[in-house]
């Protein structure tokens, strides 16, 4: 099967080019949209089916080089115009030959967030969308963490885009120097402003991410969130997530918003990063259930809007499907589980970083002080989860450091069911007037192995008690394992390495960062402790 290509214009006059698969049934057909800048060859098949399979259950598919991407005419600012040339894109679609008028879309990422921006629009030949792994608030997500600018992540992605920018330009030499970049980039005077990014700062948006303020009109154009509003349009949508993803909190901040008062929205988070969702893609092997079947679990929802088919079974399971990491199994929900946060105060003896600390059922008798030093030469290193590759690791070398507090339940004795967003309450000061914390909450297993759950981190300008939400989990905890609270002054490269000195971690040089001693108050008035989502 061969796709024709075919192009449109937008409402500004931009040409925008479309490979068009088809099935071999006569039509009409509905249309299945997806917008994408990376290439409309790749067709987001590093998750899905190819598009030609797709074609075979009678769609007619098609997959568009977004503006300034591909074959296509016009600039390249992500998302930045996504809204509107989405929404001239589905009504063009809508009205190709052999088209029934009716148009879902479907892609992952920024192919994800594309539908969204379009969905802005309010588009009424657009019928259903599956967002899979796509931000919702680019600016709260994408740019910033709690406030903490998300440096490698950013740097990465820029990079990938400023490579696809000069291949498009015929730029071999930057296409080269480019596709080869590494952590490296981090190593120059100012590490959040890399010479190899500086370089070819006219091909990619790093600067304006890591610059901009939130109030700034690109983020309202380019964010789904702030584009979408209030208006909140009933629309069947498919939300896929991973627990591994670094769009997370997205898809479930875009699922809570979209799905208030319409039952028609429903949501899958699996146990994969954001590639390969495979029973290994994270790292391990979560057996022969974690294997992706979002391509069925789309088609079975198209063709129950579009074609008027029963809705499928898993529809009747429950709106909320996810993967328990510690069962691996499949739970199913009507909505996503909010129980009540259990506390596990923090104890020591004032050498959590040298001889680790305690979670306990109730806060120490007495307060303690415990303090972690961190030295801006050796900072701790980010691993696991949506930061690194594999996601599911062992940090047990990392929760060794003494430069790393940490605190651990006594083994379990009974099954600990956590579904949820833990929080985390910290009593804390430091010795320099900004300093950054970074906690992550972790699996023990009775080997003494460290997998990363959740985490969270924050750059802190006044002393005094810091409450954090850690990123959602779902796993049941088995007799023997531990659960275990490690507290770090960074987590470089994921974000920069804050300098102590009051300067802003994002233009702060590497020279001017001093050592930062954190002080954490266990016990007292008011108790460091993490609150736990127990099922």
């Amino acid at each position: 099967m061969t796709p024709e290509t075919l192009s449109m214009r937008t409402r500004d006059g931009v040409r925008l080019d479309a490979d068009v698969w088809r099935p071999a049934t006569p039509g009409p057909h509905p249309v299945l949209l997806m917008r994408q800048p990376y290439g409309r060859r790749i067709a987001s098949t590093v998750v899905f089916a190819h598009p030609a399979w797709y074609a075979a259950q009678n769609y007619i598919v098609v997959i568009q080089d977004v503006r300034g991407s591909g074959t296509s005419e016009g600039d390249f600012l992500a998302y930045d115009r996504e809204a509107e040339d989405g929404a001239d894109a589905i009504a063009w679609a809508a009205a190709l030959p052999g088209a029934d008028g009716q148009v879902a879309m479907y892609g992952f990422s920024y192919q994800g967030a594309a539908q969204l921006l379009a969905l802005s629009q309010q588009p009424p030949a657009l019928r259903a969308i599956s967002p899979a792994m796509a931000s919702w608030d680019l600016y709260a997500e994408k740019a910033r963490d709690k406030d903490a600018f998300l440096l490698a992540g950013n740097a990465y992605w820029a990079a990938q885009v400023a490579a696809i920018q000069a291949r498009r330009a015929g730029d071999a030499a930057a296409y080269a120097e480019l596709a080869a970049s590494g952590p490296e980039m981090f190593a120059g005077p100012l590490p959040a402003a890399p010479a190899l990014l500086d370089r070819h700062k006219a091909l990619h948006h790093y600067e304006l991410w890591r610059d901009a303020p939130a109030g700034d009109t690109y983020w309202t154009r380019a964010s789904a969130a702030a584009a979408i509003g209030a208006a909140r349009p009933e629309i069947p949508t498919l939300w896929v997530g991973g627990w591994f993803d670094y769009h997370l909190d997205g898809t479930l901040a875009g699922f809570a918003a979209l799905s208030q008062g319409h039952a028609e929205n429903w949501l899958v988070i699996g146990p994969w990063p954001h590639l390969a969702w495979s029973p290994q893609g994270a790292g391990t092997d979560f057996g022969p259930a974690a294997l992706s079947d979002i391509d069925a679990m789309q088609v079975a929802l198209f063709d129950h809007v579009l074609k008027g088919h029963d809705a499928p079974g898993w529809m009747a399971e429950g709106r909320v499907r996810i993967f328990d990491l510690g069962l691996r199994v499949w739970r199913c929900f009507h909505d996503v589980p909010r129980p009540a946060l259990r506390p596990l105060y923090l104890a020591g003896d004032g050498r959590a970083a040298v001889r680790e600390g305690e979670l306990a059922n109730a806060p120490p008798a007495q307060p303690v002080w415990e303090h972690v030093t961190h030295d801006p030469w050796r900072p701790v290193p980010a691993l696991g989860l949506h930061h690194t590759s594999p996601a599911w690791c062992d940090r047990a070398a990392v929760d060794a450091r003494f430069d790393v507090a940490c605190f651990t339940t006594e083994p379990l004795a009974a099954p600990l069911d956590l579904i949820g967003v833990p929080e985390l309450v910290l009593d804390l000061a430091a010795n320099a007037p900004s300093f950054d914390v970074s906690a992550t909450l972790c699996l023990v297993t009775p080997e003494g192995c460290s997998f990363a759950l959740s985490q969270a981190h924050a750059v802190v300008t006044r002393p005094g008690v810091l409450r954090l939400k850690l990123r959602a989990l779902c796993i049941t905890l088995q007799p023997g394992q531990r659960l275990r609270l490690s507290l770090a002054g960074a987590c470089f490269p994921a974000y920069p390495v804050n300098p102590g000195t009051g300067t802003d971690p994002r233009a702060a040089t590497g020279a001017e960062a001093l050592p930062i001693t954190l002080a954490l108050r266990c016990g007292g008035p008011s108790p460091s402790h993490l609150l736990l989502p127990v099922m």
